[in-house]
């Protein structure tokens, strides 16, 4: 249960709620209460604009307005040089040793220890290869690839 001080009170907070719904605070440190800033909007709003029929045709520009710089970008930087029969070959060490074990294996073949080692090798050194190419910093999470 409430009591009769209780409701007062909450009343009175709706109604200061109310009262003060939708006013905005005002950021100028000189007038507090935002009444110069609403007098200045109050004068533009009721100063007429000119009509084309009042402006004196044989008046001269005070001032050309000079023309717009447009922007450039810089240069673009230099695609890099890619190393592309690495990266192929390190690719190839990574599907094409297992399948070749596996055809091996499946079809019975005998093939002399060196090629074995040779399939292990270019597959553990493609993988640390492709490994070793990574990025080492992790890639911003908020980044999403577009330049300016």
């Amino acid at each position: 249960m409430t009591t009769p001080g209780d409701e007062s009170r909450t009343e009175l907070a709706w109604r200061e709620i109310v009262e003060h719904y939708g006013e905005r605070p005002s950021l100028d440190e000189e007038d507090p209460s935002g009444e110069d800033r609403r007098r200045a909007q109050l004068d533009e709003a009721s100063t007429p604009e000119p009509v084309a029929d009042d402006i004196d045709e044989t008046e001269e520009p005070a001032d050309e307005v000079p023309a717009v710089e447009r922007f450039e970008p810089p240069a673009p930087p230099p695609f890099p040089h890619p190393r592309t029969w690495q990266r192929g070959l390190a690719w190839a060490g990574i599907f094409v040793p297992p399948v070749l074990a596996l055809l091996i294996g499946l079809l019975s073949v005998y093939v002399p220890s060196l090629v074995g080692w040779t399939l292990v090798v270019w597959f553990v050194g493609g993988f640390l290869y492709l490994v070793r190419e990574m990025p080492r910093a992790p890639r911003d999470p908020w980044d999403d690839g577009s330049r300016i």
